[in-house]
Order: C-alpha cells, then sequence, then structure tokens
C-alpha cells in the first residue's frame, strides 16, 4: 500500500509547488529521534514524516519570521472622542515550552485604554499570535504581548492575562490534566490605579 494514502501528494514535494525544501541534516534530526523513542523512521509510515515534521515547525515558529509591532504601525485618530477601555478577549492561541517544546494551547485577553488614537482590533490578534509562534514560556509571552502594545500605542494603559493549559505538564511529568495556568501584566493606569485595574479584570471576567 502506498504511503501516500490518506495524505496530500502536495505535502511530500520539495520546494516547486510552494513547499520549502527540507535540508537532509534536518531530516536527519527528526529520523536520529524517531529511531531513539524506539521506532524505525524506514518503515512505511514513517518514511515522509521527517520532512511533514519539519515543515510543521517552520509553520509552528513562523513568528519569528516577523516583528509583531508591524501590525501595530496603522492607527486611527478619528475615534469621536472615544477614550474607554478596547478590550478583545478569548483570543485562541498556540504555542511551543522552550523547556520541552511541547505545545501550549490557551487564550488571551488584550486591553487598552487609549490616549488620542486606536488601532484596529484584529491587530491586537496579530500581535499575540506573532510571539506566540515562538518557542516561549508563558510569562515571558504576556509581557512581550503587553510591552509591545506599550511601546507602540503609547496608550493609557494595558492590561493583558493569558490562561493556558502545557503539554509539558498534562502528557508528561507530572501528568496532570485539566489545570491551567494563568498570568497577567498590567502596564499605566491599570497597575497604577486599583479602581481601573478592577474594572479591566472584570471586563475579562477575572
Amino acid at each position: 500500500m502506498s504511503s501516500l494514502v490518506g495524505h496530500d501528494e502536495d505535502d511530500l514535494q520539495d520546494g516547486p509547488l510552494g513547499k520549502p525544501a527540507v535540508p537532509g541534516h534536518v531530516q536527519d534530526a527528526i529520523r536520529t529521534l524517531i529511531e531513539w523513542a524506539g521506532d524505525d523512521p524506514t518503515r512505511e509510515g514513517l518514511v515522509d514524516t521527517p520532512k511533514r515534521v519539519a515543515r510543521a515547525w517552520l509553520e509552528y515558529c513562523q513568528g519569528y519570521q516577523e516583528d509583531p509591532a508591524v501590525h501595530l504601525s496603522r492607527i486611527f485618530e478619528e475615534v469621536g472622542g472615544y477614550d474607554e477601555v478596547v478590550l478583545l478577549k478569548d483570543i485562541p492561541f498556540q504555542s511551543h515550552c522552550e523547556h520541552h517544546m511541547a505545545p501550549i494551547i490557551g487564550k488571551a485577553a488584550i486591553a487598552y485604554l487609549p490616549r488620542d488614537h486606536v488601532v484596529g482590533i484584529s491587530k491586537l490578534a496579530r500581535v499575540l499570535h506573532g510571539f506566540a509562534r515562538r518557542l516561549q514560556i508563558q510569562e515571558r509571552l504576556t509581557a512581550e504581548v503587553a510591552q509591545c502594545i506599550w511601546q507602540h500605542l503609547k496608550p493609557q494603559g494595558v492590561a493583558v492575562v493569558i490562561e493556558a493549559n502545557h503539554a509539558c505538564m498534562t502528557a508528561r511529568g507530572v501528568r496532570t490534566p485539566g489545570v491551567s495556568m494563568i498570568t497577567s501584566r498590567m502596564m499605566g493606569t491599570f497597575l497604577e490605579d486599583e479602581r481601573s485595574r478592577k474594572e479591566v479584570l472584570s471586563l475579562m471576567g477575572y
């Protein structure tokens, strides 16, 4: 039986159909890992796995190829005097733990208090994904998203809360599923003023 059964043939091609060519040393490294884990990298089901895994990791880590701040470069000043909290919540994201390269899957809430301009709401999610698609720890991811918005939008305040499950804890090690980790970063008004902080956390559902 062909090893292509159940797979898109294009997924196995190198280069011409828009797929990046996978260097031989990268494929060799993945074959070594498969063999070390106890399987045979030459068997039918695994023979093309090194290419797929390599391309998957290019996608998982595509955040290294972009500057998330670019998404905040276009602002809108005609806001009709709006000066209240702007919040995008329940933004799904995926990342990978830099310690075990295991998935981090969660959601984020991002809020800012405009000073004199706003940004397209989808750009907040793009900033999150730009930083998430790298090897990460959740604490740094939270801080990087907040700092990027603070530095480039120059708002009165920024609040970022991330809640996620870590496969490095649920699938290995302590093997404790159903546990989520919450991290937050407050800046400006949300850090300095308790009432503003409570307001934004309430809007986020915390």
